[in-house]
């Protein structure tokens, strides 16, 4: 079966072979300059094969992970997990800030040039909606990370991220605030909306974005924001295109695979080699969540070790994973409580959980959720996206939007606690930016 990163690798092989930095420079003496589709293609398959791998540090942040202090990346690593967001020392690693920036410089390119210099076609205006959906998807990433969780009261005072629509390697940008960066993430979607012309991307190419993947980032952007009316709308419109489940109780195929029935769009390495090979293990708090006899997630995504839980949930090409349908059912659901129609949440979330318990413990979460109150019901919603989206880049975000509960980590013998609301639920800008940038 052909890897999904095999399309980027090659893609992305054949453009550096005529240089990838080339096609950047604006009208350079004597070098390569995109001009059609294809050339324009190979630019946009590089934006994507340099999308940031952020989200399994971020999983270091949350309660999901603990660091094995005898790995190799220990020192690189630790500080992270100490929420040591400023101060920290030149052998920790920063949370990515340049790589996605280098990324919208791509995208910047295609959307001020390409839309110039391609020739009109159904595959220019593709590549022109791709671009300006996945710019949109890296400043909502940017704006999550860096930024303070949406709050419509004070997102025009909040500060955001740089915004940058040009292609000046030269510019000092400024902080926009949290609120003009989500303008401007609806701006460039309902762009892409009016020239996407795939409806889904074939498996292997579904790293691209296409109008359902489009829907669920606006799904998911609408959760992020509190605007429940339109995470049901968005929600219900992607699963009335795809709406298949993974039904571990007769398959061995993971759920987040990017082959798996519920896969939508497949970009993100959300768990990569460098934090899961033997840096990390599964937190207790993570594995206490789980039922281990009756919930089949536990087995394909954890495996014992002599005094610990491994995670198993693979970080390799094949388990790329932005969006799949699972994610879609659990929007709706929360969407549905949200608005006061408790039942038709319940319905939702079950379909899902049908697939994921054997009989006997499905049959156990239909009676322990029955009588569930409103607050019962969210509070189960959420521990039960812990569980089915474990290590998948999803937990910090819902903490952020959910409790900011108390963290506590133990880093070298010592307690590290992150407060409930602690400020540290925003990542300050990396050292490196805010020494290159003095308005940062």
């Amino acid at each position: 079966m052909r890897k999904i990163t095999t399309f980027i690798a090659l893609a992305a092989l054949s453009f550096t072979s005529i240089g990838c930095d080339r096609f950047l420079d604006i009208q350079p003496e004597g070098k390569v300059v995109p001009v059609n589709a294809e050339d324009y293609r190979k630019v946009l398959t590089s934006a994507y094969s340099k999308y940031p791998e952020h989200r399994s540090l971020l999983a270091l942040r949350t309660d999901e992970l603990s660091l094995d202090e005898s790995a190799s990346g220990f020192a690189y690593n630790r500080e992270l997990a100490m929420w040591k967001d400023t101060g920290y020392d030149s052998n920790t690693g920063e949370y990515p800030w340049v790589r996605f920036y280098s990324v919208i410089f791509y995208l910047n390119q295609i959307i001020n040039e390409g839309s110039k210099t391609m020739a009109e076609s159904p595959e220019k205006q593709q590549i022109l909606g791709e671009a300006y959906a996945l710019r949109a998807y890296s400043y909502f990433d940017l704006v999550n990370l860096y930024g303070k969780q949406y709050n419509p009261a004070t997102a025009s005072t909040d500060k955001g991220v740089p915004i940058s629509l040009e292609i000046d390697v030269e510019a000092v940008l400024k902080p926009s605030t949290v609120q003009q960066v989500y303008d401007q993430i609806h701006s460039d979607i309902a762009k892409a909306e009016g020239m996407m012309q795939e409806q889904q991307q074939p498996t292997g190419s579904n790293y691209r974005f296409s109008k359902i993947s489009l829907k669920a980032l606006q799904a998911r952007i609408a959760l992020y924001q509190g605007d429940w009316n339109k995470a049901l709308d968005y929600s219900q419109q992607v699963l009335s295109i795809n709406d298949g489940l993974s039904n571990l109780n007769t398959t061995n195929v993971a759920p987040h695979h990017y082959a798996s029935v519920e896969s939508i769009m497949a970009l993100d390495n959300a768990f990569n080699g460098s934090v899961k090979n033997n840096l990390s293990y599964a937190a207790p708090e993570l594995i206490s969540s789980y039922n281990k006899t009756t919930d089949k997630r536990f087995g394909l995504y954890f495996e014992k070790a002599p005094d610990r839980y491994n995670v198993i949930k693979k970080g390799d090409s094949d388990f790329r994973v932005t969006f799949r349908t699972a994610e879609m059912y659990f929007i709706k659901s929360e969407a549905l409580l949200k608005l006061n129609r408790l039942d038709e949440a319940k319905e939702t979330l079950l379909k899902v959980l049908k697939n994921r318990y054997i009989p006997e413990g499905y049959t156990s979460v239909q009676s322990a959720i029955a009588p569930m109150n409103t607050s019962d019901f969210m509070n189960f919603l959420l521990d039960e996206r812990f569980r089915e989206f474990a290590v998948e880049g999803h937990r910090w975000f819902d903490l952020r939007r959910a409790n900011q509960k108390k963290i506590v980590h133990t880093v070298g013998g010592k307690e590290y606690i992150l407060e409930q609301n602690d400020p540290r639920y925003t990542i300050a800008y990396p050292q490196s930016a805010r020494k290159n940038n003095p308005n940062l």
